[in-house]
């Protein structure tokens, strides 16, 4: 398991957007140290792809008749 340093809060506090997201980018994972006993987490993930679509279908009254018995 990789060790990831915390980072101090003061470090990241006033970096653009465009900054963190690169750094995010090269760590992959940042633990902020926002406290003397709090940290957080970030952690960089990809999107997942969207659900294939499958063959089949649904027949027409399903949903009526299991309220039929």
């Amino acid at each position: 398991m990789e060790y990831t340093p915390h980072i101090p809060l003061e470090t990241i506090k006033n970096l653009s957007i465009e900054d963190f997201l690169s750094l995010l980018r090269q760590k992959e994972t940042l633990i902020v140290q926002v406290s003397t006993n709090e940290v957080v987490r970030i952690k960089a993930s990809l999107e997942l792809p969207p659900l294939p679509k499958l063959d089949g279908y649904v027949p027409q009254g399903w949903k009526d008749a299991i309220y039929h018995e």
